[in-house]
C-alpha cells in the first residue's frame, strides 16, 4: 500500500507544470528546514531535562546543611546551603514553578523526557516523508527541465 501511495504521489507530481513543481519543492524544502529546527530544539530540551535529572539525583544524595553551588547563569555560580533535600521547585514553563518532593521531581523530568523523545521520533518520520516529497519533486523537475531544454 505504501508503494502505491508514493507511486500515485509521483504520478501527481509528473502531471504538474514546471512552476508548480518548483513551488512544491520549495514548500517541502521549507517544511523540512522547519522540522529540522524543531528536532534541534527538542534535542536541546531533552538534554536540559537529562541534566536536571542528573542534578536531582546528585541533590538527593546530599543531606541538610550541605554546601552547594547554585547556577545563576551558564557560567555564574553562587555558594548556598541546602535547606531541604527532600523538596524541589520544578519549572513547569512560562515562569511558573511548582514545589514537588524529590521523587515527584524526578518523575516529572522522566515523563517530559519520554514525551520529548516520542515527539522527536514522530517528527523524524514526518521530516523523512517531506524530504522524500522534495527529492521526488526535484528529480521530476530536473527531468522536465532537461526535456524542455532538449526540445528547444
Amino acid at each position: 500500500m505504501a508503494s502505491s501511495k508514493s507511486a500515485s504521489g509521483a504520478m501527481t507530481l509528473e502531471r504538474m507544470s514546471v512552476e508548480q513543481l518548483k513551488a512544491v519543492k520549495e514548500q517541502a524544502d521549507m517544511e523540512v528546514n522547519l522540522l529540522q529546527d524543531s528536532l534541534t530544539n527538542i534535542g536541546t530540551a531533552t538534554t536540559r531535562l537529562e541534566l536536571a535529572t542528573t542534578a536531582l539525583n546528585d541533590l538527593s544524595l546530599r543531606s541538610h546543611g550541605s554546601k552547594i553551588l547554585v547556577p545563576l547563569t551558564a557560567s555564574l555560580y553562587v555558594p548556598a546551603t541546602l535547606q531541604d533535600p527532600h523538596h524541589v521547585l520544578v519549572d513547569i514553563g512560562t515562569g511558573y514553578f511548582v514545589e514537588k518532593t524529590m521523587p515527584e521531581g524526578k518523575d516529572y523530568c522522566e515523563r517530559k523526557i519520554n514525551l520529548l523523545k516520542s515527539n522527536f521520533d514522530q517528527l523524524v518520520e514526518v521530516a523523512s516523508k517531506k524530504k522524500n516529497v522534495a527529492d521526488d519533486a526535484g528529480v521530476i523537475l530536473q527531468a522536465k527541465l532537461k526535456q524542455l531544454a532538449s526540445s528547444s
